[in-house]
């Protein structure tokens, strides 16, 4: 499944030898955490999510036939996590 995933993100984008995958379990599903040039990480998502949603769909079908549940998420650097202090102001302002 790794090879598969790996094979498909690289013909997508432009610096592939950025390209990084970390798998794990969690509630008995393979999760794929794919990470990406900061650069090609709207040609992995695709207009309006749907290249993603594609290579879900394709990894979904994979898994099912091997009989696993497949998770693919995509890591982004682009922008910073928000913390809930910064999210909402302090209370009496």
């Amino acid at each position: 499944m790794e090879q598969l995933i790996l094979y498909l993100v690289r013909a997508l984008v432009d610096h592939p030898d950025q390209v990084g995958l970390r798998a794990s379990e969690v509630d008995g599903a393979q999760l794929y955490e794919l990470k990406v040039s900061p650069e090609d990480v709207g040609k992995v998502i695709g207009r309006d999510g749907r290249t993603v949603g594609a290579l879900r769909t394709l990894l979904g079908a994979a898994g099912q036939k091997q009989g696993q549940k497949v998770r693919l998420e995509i890591q982004d650097d682009r922008r910073p996590p928000q913390t809930p202090s910064s999210a909402t102001p302090p209370e009496g302002q």
